[in-house]
């Protein structure tokens, strides 16, 4: 038992070093690479820009809606009998 713990220990000690040794650096981007990154990126805020006006053209369909219920709502109320409650 007591060897099983010491290599144990031993071996963790050794690999420890690897676990927290630093990557090296990437290298730098070549124009190609960089206008790809670019294109990528405006391509992104184009989906970003359309998903959000989507967005907004929903939401105001669901507040219209929203609207056309209450108001039949308020209509039915009004015309129930005095004597009826929901």
């Amino acid at each position: 038992m007591m060897k099983r713990v010491a290599l144990t220990s031993i071996a963790v000690a050794l690999f420890a070093g690897t676990a927290w040794a630093k990557l090296p650096a990437p290298p730098p981007m070549t124009d190609e690479q960089k206008a790809m990154a670019e294109a990528a990126k405006a391509k992104t805020a184009e989906n970003a820009k359309k998903a959000a006006d989507l967005l907004g053209k929903y939401q105001d369909r669901a507040v219209d809606n929203y609207r056309k219920g209450q108001g039949k709502a308020k209509g039915a109320a009004a015309m129930a009998p005095a004597g009826a409650t929901k």
